[in-house]
């Protein structure tokens, strides 16, 4: 029989606990961007515990539809998984004692306040970094740390149209169109949060090194004006709507169908365009390519081929075709229903953390690793919930804590 040596043994912890569980993170982040960043790395096994104030309100964390059965809101549920919450004052000496206790364990904070804000309450990166020189301090915003624009205020709708990306998304007649999807918060400010903060680590392991982290959501948004920001940049001149290959000056659009639902065709390529001609019964238009001369007249033509069948109907006649074609589903189609959702596990049913015999839908993480699956063990707990736990972890006595409870420290 051969011997499982320890080498096997720390591989089978990692795969157990996940790819990043030698990972502790403090979290002063609200709102999306922050809270979505610290699930991709709980998920992932990072132990991360989220400060929040116990006199502010998040109305993220408390928008509705609540989980029935618990006190949770559907966002604190998802956005909280796998992570531990404490309350913390920030205004009370004590409370930022207790965070330069945290930081030799947790050396990797990410925090969105406006800049400066940290430093006032004397959790800075440069009196941190002191305290502890290996430390990885990430500062998510809206503008960045400097600039004229470093002090605003925004949401995604401003930082989407600062950056360039709604001059020529949206319609001709109507100018840029909401989208409802948080794209600045999450594709941008959340996701090159943490890109930077793993860039960080590594640098750490290969040097021994912390360092500051500066992720701003405008200039997340800068390169999503992609082919059509690098061809202005070389040639000046500027893009308009629906004059574009991907905003409507092509066939590359949406749809409606007879029902009133919509299909996206997609097909810019030359083979995937003459399968779809023939589909349609228009093979006249395939020499003229998915960007013809007379794009208003053939997209006129096709939007009314298309509004001669249904949704269903249609896509049984592009089923299995390679056309580029797809369905504009609904969240019910899209979530509960879609087969390719439900392989790919995008929607996992995750324990209440308040209740074991409650099971809450969530949406999955998308980041699949074959060595590491995904433990979503339980649900987002109310905000500081494992505040006792925590400080009592550190050292403090029940007594101490129910002192400092007194003194407004939490």
């Amino acid at each position: 029989m051969i011997k499982e040596n320890n080498q096997s043994k720390d591989y089978k912890k990692v795969r157990m606990n996940g790819a990043l569980s030698n990972l502790k993170i403090l979290d002063f982040s609200t709102l999306l961007p922050g809270p979505y960043a610290s699930l991709v790395f709980a998920d992932m096994g990072a132990q991360v515990i989220k400060i929040s104030s116990s006199s502010r309100p998040d109305i993220v964390a408390d928008y509705p539809p609540f989980v029935d059965g618990t006190d949770l809101s559907a966002n604190q549920a998802w956005l909280g998984r796998n992570k531990k919450n404490l309350f913390l004052n920030l205004k009370n000496p004590k409370a930022i004692d207790i965070v330069k206790e945290l930081i030799m364990e947790y050396d990797i904070i990410l925090e969105q306040f406006r800049p400066g804000v940290m430093d006032k309450l004397g959790l800075g990166y440069e009196k941190l970094k002191k305290i502890n020189p290996n430390l990885i301090y990430c500062s998510l915003t809206g503008y960045g740390q400097t600039g004229p624009l470093s002090q605003n205020a925004g949401h995604d709708i401003n930082y989407l149209a600062r950056s360039g990306n709604m001059a020529h998304a949206g319609k001709a007649d109507i100018g840029p169109v909401l989208t409802n999807m948080q794209i600045a918060d999450v594709c941008a400010g959340s996701m090159n949060s943490v890109v930077g903060i793993l860039a960080a680590v590594n640098y750490r392991n290969m040097t021994g090194e912390g360092q500051y982290i500066d992720i701003s959501m405008y200039d997340g948004l800068i390169p999503f004006n992609a082919m059509d920001g690098a061809g202005f940049l070389v040639s000046g001149e500027e893009p308009k709507r629906e004059k574009q290959r991907l905003n409507g000056g092509c066939i590359y659009d949406f749809y409606q169908t007879k029902d009133g639902e919509y299909l996206s065709v997609g097909c810019l390529e030359p083979q995937f365009w003459r399968e779809f001609c023939i589909l349609i019964d228009r093979e006249e238009y395939i020499e003229g390519s998915v960007c013809p001369e007379e794009i208003d007249n053939v997209k006129e033509d096709i939007r009314n081929v298309i509004k001669n069948k249904t949704k269903d109907e249609w896509m049984e006649i592009f089923s299995g075709r390679d056309v580029c074609v797809e369905p504009v589903l609904s969240l019910k189609e899209a979530l509960i229903e879609d087969e390719h959702v439900k392989k790919r596990e995008m929607v996992v049913d995750v324990k209440s953390s308040q209740n074991e015999d409650i099971n809450i839908k969530q949406m999955g993480n998308p980041i699949k690793l074959s060595k590491c699956p995904y433990n979503y063990e339980k649900s987002g707990y109310p905000l500081g919930y494992h505040t006792k736990e925590i400080i009592t972890s550190m050292g403090y006595s029940s007594e101490e804590f129910e002192e400092m409870n007194k003194e407004g420290v939490f």
